[in-house]
């Protein structure tokens, strides 16, 4: 039988979200786990994985803000990153092996003029130092054990892909607002490719991953200063909600709001008048608010409004 101590429940509740700036040369499981020892946090995950070498915007679920992790990781990213050619790297950045060299340097005409054919809805070949299953193994293991895979092409959404910066000849920094599901070494790796060259990322920073930004980010030393104090203060641990800016919210009665917290679907033609304009009724997202609170997040659709996560 059990003891008491078996029985307990490690760690504390603690629920929101923490914007951490990662540092470079750390996972981002390797973050959470920091995370979860410095606030003694029962239950912590992340939105959207940062490679070591990349810096920026990582952020932190805690407790029910685990719930919101596939709406936040479906939101818009926003990235710099520097690419570096002339090598082509088998992880297609910084930290692999050169695999391939070459002497082209493309001017900024070049390269502005290669840039629209990478924006929009395009097929993109994930790195091979990835983390995506083939045959129940990660890519990345693979390539490491010298089979890298033959990964096929995946549709990637690239809002925006600007040149920002030149500081020479062998480096050209860019800005990339992307979906879901986007290498920015994959990114990097094809653009040098279409211009004659072969390159990789020297240097990656995610400044924002919906409506989580660089300037709410929090560093792991500044929360290592705060230590167990870090749970309580509403500047560092956001609201769950705050992971939904982005989706229209719908204002509910309190009877409303219990009817979908309770898994029913409620008429929109009830409704009418009080659906936010920006809200798509065929498949869009809403906040459920009652009394301004928070209570679910509704899923719109064939004249109902369904509950599709309840707080």
């Amino acid at each position: 039988m059990a003891g008491p101590q078996a029985r307990q429940k490690r760690g504390r509740r603690i629920d929101g979200w923490i914007v951490l700036d990662k540092p470079q040369g750390i996972t981002s499981a390797h973050a959470v786990a920091k995370i979860k020892r410095l606030l003694d946090a029962a239950k912590v995950g992340h939105g959207g994985t940062l490679d070591p070498l990349a810096t920026g915007v990582l952020p932190i679920a805690l407790g029910a803000a685990t719930k919101m992790v596939p709406y936040v990781m479906d939101g818009t990213k926003l990235y710099h990153f520097t690419l570096r050619f002339g090598e082509a790297r088998d992880t297609d950045d910084a930290e692999g092996a050169v695999i391939a060299t070459s002497e082209a340097r493309p001017d900024d005409v070049a390269l502005n003029a290669a840039l629209p054919a990478f924006r929009g809805l395009i097929m993109q070949v994930p790195p091979a130092f990835s983390a995506i299953k083939v045959d129940g193994e990660r890519a990345y293991d693979l390539a490491r054990a010298g089979t890298p895979p033959d990964l096929p092409p995946r549709p990637a959404q690239i809002d925006r892909f600007e040149l920002i910066g030149r500081p020479d000849a062998d480096h050209a920094i860019f800005e990339v607002a992307s979906g879901k599901g986007v290498y920015m070494r994959s990114l990097a790796r094809d653009l040098a490719r279409a211009l004659g060259s072969v390159g990789h990322i020297s240097a990656l920073r995610r400044l924002a991953v919906g409506p989580f930004a660089e300037h709410a980010a929090i560093t792991l030393d500044k929360l290592a200063d705060c230590g167990h104090s870090a749970a309580g203060d509403p500047d560092i641990v956001l609201p769950v909600e705050t992971a939904l800016a982005d989706i229209p919210a719908l204002a509910l009665t309190e009877a409303e709001a219990a009817a979908l917290r309770n898994g029913m679907a409620l008429s929109l033609v009830d409704l009418m008048g009080r659906i936010p304009v920006t809200a798509n009724p065929d498949g869009g997202l809403v906040r459920v608010l009652a009394d301004r609170r928070f209570v679910v997040l509704g899923r719109l659709g064939e004249g109902m409004l369904r509950p599709e996560r309840v707080i």
